[in-house]
Parts: C-alpha cells; structure tokens; sequence
C-alpha cells in the first residue's frame, strides 16, 4: 500500500479545502437552518456554490457527471468537506443521497438511471432509505423485516411501517425495503408523492446535519410498478452490502473532518486562554489531551485509507469497513468531547461551532450499525473461517 497522495488527490484536497474554508463555513450560521438541519432553499444555495466550483457529487462516475474518485480520493475530499457540517450537503456527497447514488450506479437499469439517478447526481432532487422499523422491525438485525410486498399483476402492494428515515422530508424519491411473499428482502424505487406513502412525523433527534431530518413513513396498500424494483427481487440484503460497506465508511471520511475541526478548534483555544499564569495548552492534563486526540484522528486516518484502499482492489472489504467503523466513530468521539473539556465552558455553549459537531457525532456510533453489533459482527468473522470475510 502506497501512502503518498497523487497529484489529482492533491489537487482536488487543496481545492475542496479552498472551497469550504472560503465559501461555506461563512454559511454556517445562516439562519436557514432548524433543529431537523439545513432547509431546502439553504441546500439549493449550497449545492450551486459546489457546482460552480467543480466539486459537486464528485464520487458520482464521470458518466454520471461526477469526478469519478476512487475510495482512496474519495477519503481525502470527503475528509476536507466534512471540515464543515455543511459542506457534504453542499458537495452532495452527504447521507443517505451518497450511498445511494453509489448503489443506483451499481444496480438500477438505464431507465431507473435516467429517472431517478441522474437527477440525484446532479443536485436537483434528494433521496431516503427506508429500511428501519420499529420494534419488532429491522433495525441493526435486518432479517426481522416486517414490511410487506405482495404481488399483483404488474404491481407490488406494500404495507408497512419505518422510521429514522433520514432525509425523508423534502426528498423526492425513497428506496424501500420489503419483504416478499417467498420470505426474500427486495428494494423498490418509489416516488414520495405516490398515493400510499405517507410521512407521518418527523422526529426529533440529537442531530441537526442532515437535510430533512429523520422520519417515519408509512406504507398502506402503496403500489409499485415490478418495473419499479432495484435490481433483482429477492435480491435486497445483497444490494444492502453493496451499499453499506462503502457508506460506512464514508461516514468515517466526513467525521474525520469534523473530529478535525473540534481539534483545532481546541487547539486556538488553549493557545489563546490564560490560566493559573499561563496558557492553558502549557498546562500537561490540556496538551496530552491535544496529543491524544491526534493520535486518534491518525489512527482513524489509517483505517480508512486502508479500508479504501482494499476497496480499490476489489476486496469486499466486509471485515474492514466494520472495524474502521468501529475505531473511527469511537476514536472521533473521543476526540470531540476532550476537545469540549479543553473549551470547559465555552464547549457546552454556542460560541463556537464544537457543541454542533458533538451533538452531531454522538449518533455516529449508532449509524450503519451500533458499535456492539459490528463487534459481534468481527468476532464470528474471526472463530469463524477467513473465507467469510
């Protein structure tokens, strides 16, 4: 593996530095924003900032209008955009419209292509993921899916209910989980604007980033062309790993960027303030807390670039992604809330943009799957035999 960063690489982290540093962190207090994130007029402002740059959807293919990265290119871009918590709604490359646009390009046919992914690389439309149920629903255990699909005729009748449905207000068409008559998951390509969905509530949640909030649907007697169906029916736990394993890890990227900006957040602070006689960085329990947190950040670092750079060999990649799942939410957590003590009182308040980024961050160990569940993951991966990696 080749830790040295080619000229392209190079090229598009300076410039997506440049681009956040200049035009978007300005924006960050703008008051187009709620307790569900930034608004749609906000996030249409944004994404022509990002186009006008050259830097929208840049992990779409070129065909697809994008800059066609790679995991490893993808790392360092995404690293720089998450410096903001708005800059990967501007770049396009936030959740879930990421990884869907990543399984779009993997699985739908021309036609879906043209209807719904070429609009969703461009900017001009958003898109959910409905897998999540309540209890006794799908949650981190995917095989308790309760939401219905029945065939008839040309259709699929689908009854059911999800909810953390990120991205579900404003979006314009949402991928839906379900389960078959034969006991096999499938996915469906749906409007939200079809007669049978409904967006009951919008939830309130510790988190703010995400356009649109996290919500719950509800599904009665919504039909769905079977020309409507991603991919293969009974196919949908499959295309579920070809979208989460690279989207977790794309979390870890734009989380980096945040944890990075607590750092030298924490680090200006403890620059500047006096205390007992000196600056406070030169008091030992402030600077192995700084020393720390970069010694996290690093590790974090590594497992994604090694992550990403399996996936550029064609690994799957199952094994790694949960482990740098796992080390970089814990590692850039733990970062973020040293970086709170350091601040002490100014790290609970809004003075700076650190209390966002740790209300933010404390779902990230949830999201993609809880820590515990990748854990357990790992262990009957590592009894078991290596093949199932």
């Amino acid at each position: 593996m080749d830790l040295s960063i080619s000229p392209k690489a190079e090229e598009l982290r300076e410039r997506t530095q440049k681009f956040i540093r200049e035009q978007i962190i300005p924006l960050e207090r703008d008051p187009r924003q709620d307790k569900h994130g930034p608004s749609e007029e906000l996030r249409k402002e944004l994404i022509a900032l990002a186009r006008q740059a050259g830097l929208l959807t840049p992990h779409a293919s070129i065909e697809m209008g994008g800059l066609g990265l790679s995991h490893i290119e993808k790392a360092i871009v995404f690293e720089e955009a998450g410096y903001s918590c708005l800059g990967p709604t501007a770049m396009n490359i936030h959740a879930p419209d990421e990884g869907n646009i990543h399984l779009l390009e993997a699985v739908a046919t021309e036609e879906q292509k043209e209807r719904w992914l070429k609009p969703l690389v461009s900017g001009r439309t958003r898109s959910c993921f409905a897998m999540t149920e309540p209890t006794p629903g799908a949650g981190s255990d995917p095989s308790m899916l309760l939401t219905t699909a029945v065939r008839d005729g040309d259709d699929y009748v689908v009854n059911g209910t999800k909810w953390f449905i990120t991205g579900a207000e404003g979006a314009d068409f949402v991928i839906i989980m379900a389960r078959l008559e034969d006991g096999s998951a499938t996915m469906f390509l749906v409007d939200m604007n079809t007669p049978g969905l409904e967006l009951v509530r919008k939830m309130d949640a510790m988190d703010n980033c995400f356009t649109g909030g996290h919500a719950v649907l509800q599904f009665t007697d919504l039909r769905v062309p079977a020309k409507q169906i991603l991919g293969e029916p009974g196919q949908g736990f499959k295309y579920a790993q070809i979208r989460l394993a690279p989207a977790r890890l794309t979390h870890c990227m734009r989380w980096l960027g945040q944890a990075r900006r607590a750092q030298d957040i924490a680090i200006a602070y403890a620059q500047q303030r006096q205390a007992f006689g000196k600056q406070l960085g030169e008091h030992e329990g402030v600077g192995f807390m700084l020393a720390d947190n970069d010694m996290d950040l690093q590790t974090a670092r590594l497992h994604i670039w090694h992550t990403a750079w399996l996936l550029d060999q064609g690994v799957r990649g199952n094994f790694e992604s949960s482990r740098a799942k796992v080390v970089c939410s814990e590692a850039e957590w733990r970062v973020v809330d040293r970086c709170v003590q350091i601040l002490g009182g100014q790290g609970v308040t809004g003075e700076t943009e650190l209390m966002k980024i740790f209300q933010d961050m404390r779902g990230f160990r949830i999201y993609d799957g809880p820590s515990e569940v990748h854990r357990w993951s790992m262990a009957r991966k590592i009894l078991g035999s290596k093949e199932n990696k």
